[in-house]
């Protein structure tokens, strides 16, 4: 039979009362908590269902007395979203390739090269992530519009290979592959360039999957930024687009507004729900050492 490990709290635990009255205590907090999380994100599912009288209706109902399953078709031809989704997509997928290219490459040269005073450059950076990212909004502004980059997705990739997090994530990472790995393929006669990519980067695999899903989640977000440095509604993302043209549109009916919120909002939630086991592994893998 095979041993099962012992948790922080065993049935014989439970049977003392003080104990049994906190665990219960523990376990009505964490029902609240995720009540209260799923409530608006069932209230906004069920108000995409409903007549737009009824979702302006006082008392509320939680659900719909007639399920309009309609009005998920009026709300996704209201705006075109699958433009707005590609754009989103391009944001995405050119971040996730600095962040691979640019970042990976400088955590990598940070970890296993002898780059010159490397331990002044790993605490500038650990330095960088003291600052508020509200200050250094009008920097990169001025920054990206003297490059000429402004309405362009380039203004998003660029940004994406100073991520001080995100550099220290993977240099930490790089610090716990055995360094014996690399001393064989320097014998080998492979270059360090080598190495990265044939040795160091399909060991990352975990930790870049768990920075693109917080690329993901950055990118499907974002709404502020590119509403700064996007002046073409074809080049909106999508998070912009929903906030100009449903949250801010006049005339739009409650329901539809409601439904097209639930149609943004399932695909992050799905990602999270599906990858959520890699985030905590990527993190514990390259976390921040004390």
């Amino acid at each position: 039979m095979k041993q099962m490990d012992r948790g922080i709290l065993s049935s014989f635990d439970l049977k003392k009362k003080p104990v049994l009255i906190g665990y219960s205590i523990m376990v009505l907090v964490l029902v609240v908590m995720s009540c209260s999380m799923l409530y608006p994100i069932l209230t906004t599912f069920f108000n995409g269902l409903k007549t737009n009288v009824e979702v302006n209706s006082f008392p509320p109902r939680f659900l719909p007395s007639e399920w309009h399953f309609d009005n998920y078709d009026k709300g996704w031809n209201f705006i075109d979203l699958p433009e707005f989704l590609r754009n989103t997509l391009y944001i995405f997928g050119g971040n996730l390739v600095i962040t691979v290219v640019v970042l990976g490459l400088a955590s990598f040269s940070l970890s296993r090269l002898h780059v010159p005073k490397r331990k002044a450059v790993y605490f500038f950076f650990m330095m960088t992530l003291f600052i508020p990212p509200t200050t250094y909004i009008i920097p990169n502004f001025v920054n990206l519009k003297d490059l000429g980059l402004m309405n362009s997705f380039a203004a998003f990739w660029l940004p994406a290979g100073a991520n001080a997090f995100f550099l220290l994530l993977l240099k930490n990472f790089f610090d716990e592959i055995h360094y014996e790995i690399f001393e064989a393929a320097r014998i080998d006669g492979a270059s360090d360039y080598r190495s990265f990519v044939q040795i160091a980067l399909p060991l990352s695999v975990p930790i870049f999957s768990t920075l693109a899903i917080f690329i993901f989640s950055s990118s499907w977000n974002d709404w502020f930024w590119p509403s700064l440095i996007m002046h073409n509604d074809s080049h909106y993302p999508l998070a912009t687009a929903i906030y100009k043209y449903v949250i801010n549109a006049r005339g739009l009916a409650l329901n539809i507004r409601f439904a097209i919120l639930t149609m943004v909002m399932i695909p992050p939630i799905v990602v999270f729900l599906v990858f959520q086991k890699y985030i905590m592994r990527g993190l514990h893998l390259g976390g921040v050492k004390g």
